[in-house]
């Protein structure tokens, strides 16, 4: 029987298996870093409680920094053109860098990052994913730690939003239809 939240919203996955899958993937992460020192990027708005979290899971000596894009609107589709709307505050040339994103759906986003970082020619550019929509894939990118791979559903929580709204949720949770829809 599927968890619900307080507000009725259907729970697809709970802070209890964020929390593990997420230390899970702070070990990996501190592993494969092997004593090194890293760069983690942020994808505002919506990977802010994920680089939290997956930071303090990580056992290696981290610095944080945020870009903020926008692919989508105020509503559930994505535009299909990536604006930057804030660029990295420092270099990260010769840098082992973590891209983090809360969800890897059309590829769009993270595939213009990645161009983007690598001509600023970084040590390593790794992707870390919250989540992962395979079904969704426009362009051929994969991440390197993926925290679940989800079906093509529209989710909500932890960090993902519609229209800037329940963000704050603990857990990530389906949205659930709007009406006329």
């Amino acid at each position: 029987m599927p968890t619900v939240t307080n507000q009725g919203l259907e729970v697809l996955y709970s802070r209890q298996q964020i929390a593990e899958r997420v230390a899970e993937m702070g070990a990996q992460i501190t592993r494969d870093l092997n004593g090194e020192r890293l760069v983690m990027i942020g994808v505002l708005k919506g990977a802010a409680p994920f680089l939290a979290d997956l930071a303090r899971a990580i056992h290696a000596d981290a610095t944080f920094d945020f870009v903020a894009v926008s692919s989508y609107g105020s509503g559930q589709r994505s535009s299909g053109a990536v604006k930057l709307i804030k660029d990295l505050d420092q270099p990260i040339e010769g840098k082992n860098v973590l891209v983090v994103e809360d969800i890897l759906d059309t590829g769009l986003t993270l595939a213009y990052l990645r161009k983007l970082f690598l001509q600023q020619h970084p040590k390593t550019l790794r992707i870390a994913a919250l989540l992962d929509k395979p079904s969704r894939r426009i362009e051929n990118i994969n991440a390197d730690y993926v925290g679940f791979s989800i079906p093509n559903l529209f989710v909500i929580g932890y960090g993902m939003d519609y229209a800037e709204r329940y963000r704050n949720l603990p857990d990530i949770c389906l949205m659930p239809s709007a009406p006329g829809e």
